[in-house]
């Protein structure tokens, strides 16, 4: 924790810039870097019937941080995806409560 899923970015485009995301993200966190997960989603996108191109979507799973930190967060994540290739980049923070939230059977 925190979880980053990637969907409509490329898995070996994930591994080019994981290493400098996650200095990023552990800079503005405090978080240990064993605490990320990163993990790429194979989606199908469908438009009118076809196979379509998705936009690159970025989700993250995590404790509440604060709006100024996850505006920074979402910031770094966005430059990162851009600098592999991607120009639009969304990003969606999923915001877990300790209370929801088991790590062998124990809540936070």
């Amino acid at each position: 924790m925190p979880i980053i899923r990637f969907r409509a970015v490329k898995a070996a485009d994930v591994r080019i810039i994981s290493r400098a995301l996650v200095d990023d993200l552990q800079k503005l966190t405090g978080s240990p870097r064993e605490y990320f997960t990163l993990e790429v989603i194979s989606s199908v996108y469908i438009t009118d019937g076809i196979d379509a191109e998705g936009p690159p979507i970025v989700e993250v799973g995590w404790f509440d941080r604060g709006q100024e930190l996850q505006d920074m967060a979402a910031k770094a994540i966005t430059r990162h995806v851009q600098s592999a290739g991607y120009e639009n980049v969304d990003v969606i923070f999923n915001i877990f409560r300790e209370t929801s939230y088991y790590e062998n059977g124990e809540h936070f």
